[in-house]
């Protein structure tokens, strides 16, 4: 293993031991006010932009934009081509900057805010950015490494950019495998048996690759748990109905927190340490955002929240 992943592998972990953790999350969570969950995070690497939010989607965003500092500042950290293996892991931020360009379902356009700023982290953002229209866009993502997304709808672009992100993941970050699995079986599942509308064409492709050519063609609930294979099925293993697909979102991110802390104590440095810091800095980060909105609530912590923590 190179000096230069041993370096960023124990940098990984230096940024991982300064976030709060459940413990951290918890006391944020019961604050009976948004003003003092914020005062909270003062400690924390989140006070870099929650300190001037105001209100819950700003203190939220202000949770994810740092998060998304530290992935670039972990990027740079590693030798050449190593931010190329972050990539993947960081599509998410990429979606939001689309997802928040694009018309409401009312067609209504809210007011955008800032794109997250990707830096080396980016996909394509560059040639995104100067869409002006849904087909633009489509063209766009047909043009780079997303591919086509199989439709200008709102949501078939972002649909078909999240099965794209888990896709790309499960090939390129072999350690992330498994959760991006996992990820491909909650969006299918959400999709076909709570919504009831088909996976755009790409979608259904990435979907037979990461889940199987039979699960991705159930016609019900019970025939896609059935013919999941075992490497994806465990996100559903205890969620009988589509309508419970909350607690396999919460068992997911337990995974992913359970997996990210395994690779971070492997004594091995290299690169599936520093996954698994991104793993554990990215479920922190979703804890936090469910705290904070617990906070503004009055401090009554939801049923997810305390399933995940």
């Amino acid at each position: 293993m190179s000096a230069g992943w041993v370096a960023g592998a124990v940098r990984a972990k230096a940024l991982v031991g300064r976030y709060p953790g459940a413990a951290g999350a918890r006391e944020v969570a019961a604050c009976d006010r948004l003003d003092d969950a914020l005062r909270c995070l003062a400690a924390t690497p989140y006070s870099r932009y929650a300190r001037t939010a105001v209100g819950l989607p700003e203190a939220q965003r202000a949770v994810t934009a740092t998060l998304l500092w530290h992935l670039r500042v972990l990027a740079g950290w590693l030798p050449r081509g190593g931010a190329r293996l972050l990539v993947p892991l960081a599509a998410g931020f990429e979606i939001a900057n689309v997802a928040s360009r694009l018309p409401a379902p009312d067609g209504r356009r809210a007011a955008s805010p800032q794109p997250y700023r990707l830096g080396a982290l980016e996909t394509a953002w560059r040639s995104l950015e100067h869409a002006a229209t849904p087909g633009e866009l489509r063209a766009a993502l047909a043009a780079s490494p997303w591919g086509d997304p199989g439709g200008d709808t709102p949501w078939a672009l972002v649909t078909g950019m999240r099965m794209a992100a888990a896709r790309r993941t499960a090939v390129a970050v072999p350690p992330a495998r498994r959760w991006a699995q996992g990820r491909a079986v909650l969006l299918t599942a959400r999709e076909q048996f709570v919504h009831q509308r088909s996976l755009p064409e790409p979608s259904q492709r990435h979907a037979a690759r990461l889940l199987g050519g039979r699960a991705s063609a159930a016609a019900s609930y019970q025939e896609f748990r059935e013919r999941l294979p075992s490497a994806a099925g465990w996100v559903l293993a205890d969620v009988e109905e589509p309508d419970a697909l909350w607690k396999a979102e919460a068992h997911w991110w337990r995974t992913v927190q359970a997996d990210g802390a395994a690779m971070l104590r492997d004594g091995r440095y290299g690169p599936r340490v520093v996954v698994g810091a991104v793993a554990v800095l990215s479920v922190d980060a979703w804890r936090v955002r469910a705290a904070l909105e617990s906070a503004a609530r009055g401090g009554r912590p939801g049923e997810v929240f305390d399933a995940l923590v």
